[in-house]
């Protein structure tokens, strides 16, 4: 069925879409047996760089802490970037002009810098001007930065989500008497957490991959600093770095599903129930509808100019 955005393909265009499928997967093959044989003729697919990851030493000293601290890192960003970005997201839509200047000044600043450099520079404050430990400084700068960059561009997610709803919405609210905070938490977050929620996970797969910043840079023990630490001890770099990568596919897989599960479970709490309104319902929710009349007028004691439905 062809929409205004696609148009369904023709005979000739199956073909080549079949076509294209099939070239593209010869060639992926071919890419994967070049990769296969390059190890190969390297040795990295002897048994004795492998088998440290069937032996219970290689996870229980190394891979299980590093990935235990990526996710304690993440968790803490997520946790307190979630509800900062959408502080200031609603911020930059405040009536007050001072309110979205002083947000927009925080949101764009610190999405400006790379979170590389906030990583940095908080390890550094943390060092010269506060009292934490060095065992825990790396965790601080780590969550501090992801916290900062991330916030920042939840906050745009945030404001782009609420803008894209139809402004009907806001002004059906106000007509109702609602004010602009009860909207705002009634009416509008509502919805807009559906639309958002894509790009909001894709925010959090961020998060739990820039935790790798901070074990390359100031030491900190997650994941990929952890199988640093394995490579050096077994000699098998390119078997890690495989096996870290499947780890990191495997987490970020887990996070994208639940969040689908949620979107799913979302749009279905929010579809209509079907519902249909007897005239007693209608005469209770309008009791100048009597007699079969709505809006302004006609028989059955309606005001002047209605229309009646038989």
């Amino acid at each position: 069925m062809s929409s205004v955005l696609y148009d369904t393909p023709g005979p000739r265009a199956k073909q080549r879409n079949v076509l294209f499928s099939v070239l593209f997967t010869v060639l992926l093959a071919l890419l994967l047996w070049w990769v296969w044989q390059k190890m190969d003729d390297k040795d990295q697919l002897t048994s004795a760089l492998w088998k440290p990851f069937i032996e219970s030493e290689a996870w229980t000293t190394y891979l299980l802490p590093g990935l235990a601290n990526t996710l304690k890192a993440a968790s803490l960003a997520m946790v307190i970037a979630l509800p900062m970005g959408a502080v200031f997201g609603i911020a930059r839509l405040s009536d007050h002009r001072w309110v979205r200047g002083v947000a927009g000044t925080v949101v764009e600043f610190f999405r400006a810098i790379p979170v590389l450099l906030l990583i940095l520079f908080a390890n550094e404050f943390y060092a010269r001007s506060t009292d934490v430990g060095s065992a825990d400084r790396p965790l601080y700068a780590v969550v501090t930065g992801l916290v900062l960059y991330n916030a920042a561009v939840l906050a745009e997610v945030v404001r782009a989500g609420i803008l894209s709803l139809p402004r009907g919405q806001t002004e059906a609210a106000y007509a109702i008497g609602l004010r602009k905070g009860q909207t705002m938490s009634s009416i509008l977050l509502p919805q807009a957490v559906t639309a958002m929620l894509p790009a909001i996970v894709s925010q959090l797969v961020v998060i739990v991959k820039d935790t790798a910043l901070g074990g390359v840079m100031i030491g900190f023990t997650e994941l990929l600093n952890s199988r640093g630490t394995l490579a050096a001890n077994y000699a098998n770099v390119i078997p890690s770095f495989i096996v870290v990568a499947a780890m990191y596919i495997v987490l970020n897989f887990l996070l994208t599903s639940f969040a689908s599960w949620l979107e799913k479970r979302l749009r279905r709490s929010k579809k209509s129930t079907g519902a249909v309104l007897g005239a007693e319902d209608m005469e209770e929710l309008n009791p100048a509808a009597v007699g079969g009349t709505f809006g302004t007028g006609g028989e059955g004691g309606g005001l002047p100019g209605a229309r009646t439905y038989t």
